[in-house]
């Protein structure tokens, strides 16, 4: 039974986390990074690296890498574009967003159109278990913001 225009949309949303699966990007090592963290989820063995650099209140440069699966992964990729020069504030602000898109909360569109490309993981809700996948490396983000904050 086809629920309208929720067909295509679904399908986007899986050509959008298989194309961050298999094309990450900003996974290149920082050379001088500000922060480095490293979170895993022990139940699945996924693992992501993340790295930031701050240059006056904003993050400068971002590297997510790791290894695990198409969500883990995909997530951390779409993470590094969604953050990539916001101030910190932002980037806290987004960890909540997709914590609550996670969560199955109904976001406004405002928000939604906020979190990009990142909206495309909405459909992971469905999976319960796959929604540790997609927050590893916002729980990573969590941790290197606030250790970010503790050098100001």
């Amino acid at each position: 039974m086809s629920m309208g225009g929720l067909d295509g949309l679904d399908e986007l949303y899986e050509e959008i986390i298989l194309d961050h699966y298999r094309n990450p990007r900003h996974t290149a090592p920082l050379a001088k990074p500000d922060v480095d963290i490293q979170v895993n989820n022990p139940f699945c063995g996924d693992e992501t690296h993340i790295q930031l650099t701050r240059e006056d209140g904003h993050i400068d440069e971002v590297s997510v890498s790791g290894r695990g699966c198409a969500i883990s992964q995909a997530s951390g990729s779409l993470l590094a574009e969604l953050i990539e020069g916001k101030s910190v504030d932002e980037a806290k602000v987004a960890v909540g967003r997709v914590r609550r898109l996670l969560r199955g909360e109904e976001l406004p569109e405002a928000e939604l159109d906020a979190l990009g490309d990142m909206a495309a993981l909405q459909g992971v809700r469905k999976y319960p278990v796959r929604i540790k996948c997609a927050l590893l490396s916002w729980t990573g983000l969590e941790d290197a913001l606030a250790e970010l904050e503790k050098r100001i």
